[in-house]
């Protein structure tokens, strides 16, 4: 697969919306998984209409910010594309986010309205709403708030001022949903793994190009299904599971409650997905649970890569694990962290329509990736259409921070000129904070993050998630961060929660250290590890499940 396939976005995404709306007008195009509510394409365009009466009765003009916070739900979606095609400003804040700083982001970010979910709803409105006019319900978009001095206008006068404007109702033609690439139309407020949020600014071009990326590199027959359960305020989520599915024709189903096993599989099998999108945490406990317990029998190990009895093997593990995903899965794409080499390994060997994606909020988000039969091991892809990738001030080993340009890079932070100043080179070159290098191909291989790299004792860059990787497949080691201490390596553990339950304590620890002995044997002496710290609880983690590195020392 060749970079920079382009040298510009061929269409806003609304083009390609506009033309789905056309094709599909009575096609599904948004359900609630295991709800009532769903929308067909013209029942999306003529919500989107009414919303935008709201906004107009409500006095929001071009460039206002209206924030969307709550669970994924075909109401967020909705209200996300009601506003964008308005030309106010999205600002997408992630439900798990503590009310607290919601609080906070609604002031930083100059919204006037909110889209708010119950869940939301339940802990923010006690708490200050500053520059809010207004807040909607992504249930029924109802008001839930008003400030003083504002009214609201009811369902009947919103249906009145739509016959007004649409005598005859809407007609596929009649939609012609547009704004302007380079204005800005998104702020995302990272939820990040070593700091605080900050809100990025995307416009519409970058949003295009991504979605345009998805259809190239991802193709799909209209009328496909997805499940959408990554948080749609995550940049990953927005793109991969909404914009770029939906202006294919896709139908999305949106899981509104936690995504849990049990929930994960109903949806998998009813909703039979073309594509899935995950983060390494789901597939790698799937192969721990299902997988790793009859690949390390013997007899497997020992026929597994035989070129004909090793090949049915592969073959059976493949269907059984498409078909654990409803068996019509033609894409498992992942992102967001690194992924078990173990685990990649065995999806690499069946032939699982495997491809890990590099990207970050600040390029929304997309920066690497490749469809599945170009996917190279352990990298995260050749740079997407219109993005270049350098590697800045390589060492020996050609591993240096790895620089972006292209139409994904966002337009800086919001009201923070002196992050959005650091964020970028003098020469215009955006700084991801990533390490890694390039192969011949420009495959791109990430080393680990600048921030949290080790300066070994004679000078040696040590790479902690390089050590995670391999304590991970140790016995009994559920997920580890290594961390230096007074000039030492320490790796914190949080075992195998089902193994953990069949040892004692003394076993437990036993275990850890003949995990430490096996894993020093397998890391260069500069990077030794002096000792496991066994922890009772689960790592904090971000939304996209990595964790949350800064709260640990």
């Amino acid at each position: 697969m060749r970079s920079n396939w382009k040298k510009y976005m061929e269409k806003h995404y609304f083009e390609y919306l506009n033309g789905v709306m056309n094709r599909q007008w009575d096609d599904v195009a948004l359900s609630d998984f295991g709800e009532d509510k769903e929308y067909t394409f013209g029942g999306l365009a003529q919500e989107m209409l009414r919303l935008h009466i709201l906004f107009k009765k409500l006095g929001i003009e071009k460039g206002d910010k209206i924030a969307i916070a709550g669970r994924n739900c075909a109401n967020w979606a909705v209200a996300y594309l009601a506003i964008s095609s308005y030309e106010a400003v999205v600002v997408s804040i992630l439900q798990d986010f503590k009310a607290d700083d919601i609080s906070r982001l609604l002031e930083h970010s100059d919204s006037k309205l909110l889209f708010v979910g119950p869940y939301v709803w339940h802990e923010l409105q006690n708490h200050e709403l500053a520059g809010v006019e207004a807040a909607v319900s992504l249930v029924d978009f109802s008001p839930l708030y008003q400030a003083e001095g504002v009214p609201f206008p009811d369902t009947k006068e919103i249906d009145e001022a739509f016959q007004r404007f649409y005598p005859r109702g809407i007609e596929p033609e009649d939609i012609h949903f547009t704004a302007n690439p380079d204005a800005l139309c998104l702020i995302n407020y990272t939820s990040g793994s070593t700091g605080s949020p900050k809100g990025v600014m995307l416009n519409s071009r970058s949003l295009s190009n991504n979605v345009e990326v998805g259809m190239k590199m991802l193709p799909v027959d209209p009328g496909q299904r997805l499940v959408s359960m990554l948080p749609l305020a995550h940049m990953f989520g927005q793109i991969c599971e909404f914009l770029y599915p939906l202006c294919s024709g896709t139908h999305i189903y949106f899981l509104t409650k936690s995504p849990t096993p049990s929930i994960l599989l109903k949806a998998m099998q009813e909703v039979q997905p073309y594509l899935v999108v995950t983060v390494p945490l789901v597939i790698e406990k799937i192969h721990k649970k299902s997988l790793d317990p009859m690949l390390s029998k013997k007899v497997i190990r020992a026929f597994w890569h035989t070129p004909i009895i090793g090949q049915i093997i592969r073959k059976r593990v493949k269907r059984a694990l498409k078909n654990a995903f409803g068996g019509r899965l033609r894409y498992f794409i992942c992102g967001g962290a690194a992924m078990n080499p173990v685990v990649e390994k065995c999806l690499l060997d069946i032939h699982f329509p495997l491809s890990i994606g590099y990207g970050m909020t600040e390029c929304g988000p997309l920066i690497g990736g490749n469809p599945p039969k170009y996917f190279k091991a352990r990298s995260g892809g050749v740079p997407v259409m219109n993005m270049e990738v350098r590697i800045d001030e390589p060492n020996a080993e050609g591993i240096g921070e790895i620089l972006v340009k292209g139409e994904n890079v966002m337009m800086g932070y919001y009201k923070n000129p002196e992050a959005t100043k650091a964020a970028f080179t003098d020469d215009g070159w955006m700084r991801t904070g990533d390490l890694g290098c390039l192969d011949k191909k420009k495959n791109i291989f990430i080393k680990g993050r600048n921030k949290t790299m080790i300066l070994g004792a004679s000078g040696q860059n040590i790479y902690p998630e390089e050590i995670e990787d391999k304590l991970n497949n140790q016995a009994g080691v559920g997920e580890s961060l290594v961390v230096e201490r007074e000039g030492k390596l320490v790796a914190l553990v949080f075992p195998d929660e089902t193994l953990a339950k069949r040892m004692t304590l003394e076993e437990l620890q036993k275990q850890m250290r003949e995990n430490l002995q096996k894993l020093n044997k397998l890391i260069p002496g500069y990077s030794q590890v002096s000792d496991i710290e066994i922890k009772e609880e689960p790592f904090e983690k971000t939304p996209k499940k990595s964790i949350k590195r800064f709260l640990y020392k």
